[in-house]
């Protein structure tokens, strides 16, 4: 039972159902008005036979949220796009049960590789968006959603990291929130079940 209470607070799927931890940098008053955006892609990303998919789900729930997107001179926001899969190791040592328990959006990862308990590795997805005003190109607007599975793919990962991303928008305070999804059928993007903040 501690066991599969520690894997849920690292959202690892298996024991209580679909996870993400949110991270922003709040600001509601810039996004007000007119919602109409431009991707701003790196070479890497251009080049990437993975990454027209991910622009494809963001797009989707993007228009959820009203915005439009336009060609980059008549764009209100540049959106630049980032998202990571990286090994994770995951302890169950008491000290470190306690450690998840206090901690809520970057807790502390043991230094030594530790072994998994239903012999598979686990990963750790991030995704980040930014919002960039075109004409001044100041940054108004940062969200970060990480989960943790044992699928290294990440465009497994990608609909429940951008669900999060955007289950509100934007997140006001505090910067820190937990989203709970479920998965409905088969090929279906998540649903989010609740959206609540992590305690500071």
């Amino acid at each position: 039972m501690l066991i599969c209470a520690a894997l849920a607070a690292l959202g690892l799927a298996g024991c209580a159902g679909l996870s993400a931890d949110v991270h922003t940098t709040p600001a509601p008053v810039a996004l007000q008005g007119e919602r109409s955006y431009s991707i701003a892609r790196m070479p890497s990303q251009d080049a990437s036979a993975d990454h027209p998919q991910f622009e494809a789900l963001l797009r989707d729930e993007l228009a959820n949220n009203g915005f439009v997107e336009s060609a980059a001179p008549s764009a209100r926001y540049l959106l630049s796009i980032a998202y990571d899969t990286r090994p994770l190791t995951v302890s169950v040592g008491a000290a470190d049960m306690a450690k998840t328990a206090d901690c809520a959006y970057a807790c502390e990862r043991p230094p030594q590789p530790t072994f998994s308990l239903f012999g598979g590795r686990a990963y750790q997805h991030a995704l980040t968006l930014r919002f960039f005003e075109r004409a001044s190109g100041r940054e108004v607007y940062k969200v970060s959603a990480t989960s943790s599975d044992r699928d290294g793919d990440p465009l497994h990962a990608m609909p429940a990291l951008v669900k999060s991303a955007l289950a509100k928008f934007p997140f006001d305070a505090p910067p820190d929130w937990r989203v709970k999804l479920r998965v409905t059928e088969t090929g279906r993007a998540p649903e989010v079940v609740s959206v609540t903040p992590l305690p500071r």
